[in-house]
Order: structure tokens, then sequence, then C-alpha cells
């Protein structure tokens, strides 16, 4: 996913944009992670990027988009960009000792 996201519109109130934005993120990252896992990896990892413009935006950790999106709404953002790209993720193995 790659979207700017408008947070300003004529007739609907900021706060039902925000939580638009909100379900439209947990949507697709829930849609993201049923799909079939490629051989080899363990789970579905997040690329996030996160800024008021495209050109603007910065690495973020998937944990942090709720946060990023609050920030936008405290700053009255007229809209912000957000990128979420799924990827394989393979785990560490663990030591025993």
């Amino acid at each position: 996913m790659k979207k700017t996201f408008r947070l300003v519109h004529p007739k609907i109130k900021p706060a039902r944009l925000i939580e638009a934005v909100r379900r439209d993120v947990k949507k697709y990252i829930k849609r993201e992670k049923r799909k079939l896992l490629p051989k080899g990896a363990d789970y579905w990892d997040f690329d996030c990027k996160y800024g008021p413009t495209e050109a603007k935006a910065e690495i973020i950790l998937s944990s942090e988009i709720g946060k990023c999106i609050t920030e936008a709404e405290a700053e009255n953002l007229e809209s912000f960009y957000l990128e979420i790209l799924a990827k394989p993720g393979h785990k560490k193995p663990s030591k025993n000792f």
C-alpha cells in the first residue's frame, strides 16, 4: 500500500477520516498476513514509511503506524503519506546453551 491519505473533506469530519484510515491500514495488514507464505519464510514482515509527503517520508516500524496517524491528527495535517509493503520474514535461530 502506497497511499496519500487526505484528512480534509467538505462533509466528513476529520475524526471520521482518521477512523477510516486506521480501518484501511488494519484491513490491509490483515489481508497481507492471510496470504500464503513463500517457501522458507516464517512470517510476514512489513517495511513502512510515513511522512507529510512522499518525498519527506521516513522509515518507521510497523508498530509505530498508529502513533504516526495520531500525530497527523494532532498536527491537523491536511494529508499524509503512508507506505506499507509486505515481505517474507525469517526467524533467527535461537542459541541453546
